[in-house]
């Protein structure tokens, strides 16, 4: 099992697509890698040789992905949080942050919402 950025990468797909499996490394990200390597996209995981492997995680390492990325965007987050900007109080709440409409959309981000009918006060 290839083990690169602290992820076991699945055997069975493309190396291609394998990669993305990385948190921080999409499909451009990742044929930029694997032109830079010189390792064939199209061959599976399984059939990746040591020194290819070796090349892959080397290329990994130019770019910050997994727990740094997850650090640093959570930190980000925290900052609009602590400053108390619109983006930081939306977020805190769960609203969707960048403008859209909250009366009937938004349900990813808002959860689903129970209907209650003709409640009295």
């Amino acid at each position: 099992m290839a083990r690169i950025a602290g992820i076991d990468i699945p055997r069975e797909k493309r190396v291609e697509i394998a990669l993305t499996y990385i948190y921080g490394i999409g499909l451009t990200r990742s044929k930029l890698i694997l032109s830079s390597t010189g390792v064939n996209p199209d061959i599976r995981v399984k059939d990746l040789s040591d020194s290819d492997v070796q090349k892959l995680r080397g290329a990994a390492e130019d770019f910050t992905v997994e727990g740094d990325l997850r650090r640093q965007e959570g930190m980000s987050l925290k900052r609009l949080q602590d400053i108390g900007c619109v983006r930081g109080r939306r977020h805190r709440m769960s609203l969707p942050v960048r403008g859209q409409r909250t009366r009937t959309n938004a349900r990813t981000r808002r959860g689903s919402r129970k209907t209650v009918a003709g409640r009295k006060k």
